[in-house]
Formats: structure tokens, sequence, C-alpha cells
């Protein structure tokens, strides 16, 4: 019964490294201070599921593909006449990751996508929210390894959240590149 078991990488990192140097950096007494990402959601609009439903599932599949978790389908909450939506029709899907398959994710995403993104020059950092949340939008799925070009229909593009703990932008900000992630650096003020 004394199996071990499996930590992904980038959880055994931010225990063991990154919540140290932060309590050194901030002067901070208790490791329950230090700000931690909650939550990863994932969220790819599909406008054109309303001429063929199948697209959802496509994407969906697409989605499970490069998360390991199955998406929720996400419907129109009302009928807009003007972008020819009825109430309950599919216009996006949507992916929320905690713990383990965040950590996962992340490791995944920071080591294996990030360097696969075409003309490169560094994340944006205009994508804090003010609350301490990052958001990043892609403007295709290929990026991700798991994703076959030629078996797949069409680029779809998608917007990451990374939810953190964090109650400022700069802390938030720290914390994800303490994690690894390559934000451009930029000689005026953003």
């Amino acid at each position: 019964m004394n199996e071990k078991k499996y930590i992904p990488r980038l959880k055994k990192d931010y225990e063991e490294r990154i919540i140290a140097e932060v309590m050194t950096k901030k002067g901070l007494k208790n490791k329950l201070q230090v700000p931690k990402i909650e939550k990863v959601v994932i969220n790819i609009g599909l406008s054109e599921a309303r001429e063929n439903v199948k697209i959802v599932d496509v994407a969906g599949l697409e989605l499970g593909k490069i998360v390991g978790q199955k998406p929720q389908i996400k419907r129109a909450k009302k009928s807009i006449s003007n972008f020819k939506i009825r109430k309950g029709m599919p216009i996006g899907i949507k992916v929320t990751l905690r713990n383990d398959k965040m950590y996962e994710f992340l490791d995944r995403f920071i080591s294996c996508s990030i360097p696969r993104i075409r003309d490169f020059r560094g994340l944006e950092n205009k994508g804090f929210d003010g609350n301490g949340n990052y958001n990043l939008g892609l403007k295709e799925q290929y990026i991700f390894p798991e994703i076959e070009i030629d078996k797949s229909d069409k680029a779809r593009g998608m917007n990451i959240t990374f939810v953190t703990t964090a109650k400022k932008d700069d802390e938030s900000k720290e914390l994800l590149t303490l994690f690894g992630m390559p934000f451009r650096k930029s000689d005026k003020k953003d």
C-alpha cells in the first residue's frame, strides 16, 4: 500500500521553490499568504455553429484532446435576431481545469505550446484584469501538439483565463513569471 502518488512537475515546483521564493521576497510569515493559481478556464466561441451544429462536436473533441477533460457546451441565454441566434442554441464550449489537471495543462502550455506560436515575442502585459487574473487569446489551436493539423477542419481561436488568488496584477504577473510564463519585456510602461 506504499504507492507514491504522482505529483505534477509544476505543482511540486510551486510547493518547493515558488512559495519559499515569494515568502522571502515579500517578507511573508505564512505560506498561505502566497498567491496561487486557482483554476484555468478555456473558452472557444463557435459563431459558425448556428449554420452547422456538428462544429460543436468537432471543436469539443479537439478541446478535449488538449485538456484531457470533456468540455461543457454553452448555450445562448436569449434570442438575438441581429446575430441569428435563438435561445438554447450552442454558441461555445468551455472547460474549467483545477488541481492536478490544471498544473499538467499549464506545464504543457508553457513548455510545448507557447514556443510553437508563430512570430512570438512574449505574452502581452495588457491581459491582466485588475483583480489578479490573466486573460490570453490564441488565434489557432494548432500550437498544441495534441491536435493533428491534417485531421482538423479549421483553425479556431480560444481564450484562456488564469484565475489566481493574487489581489493585484503585479503579484499575479510575478507568480505567473515564476511558473515560467514568458511575458513581453517592454521599455515603455504599459
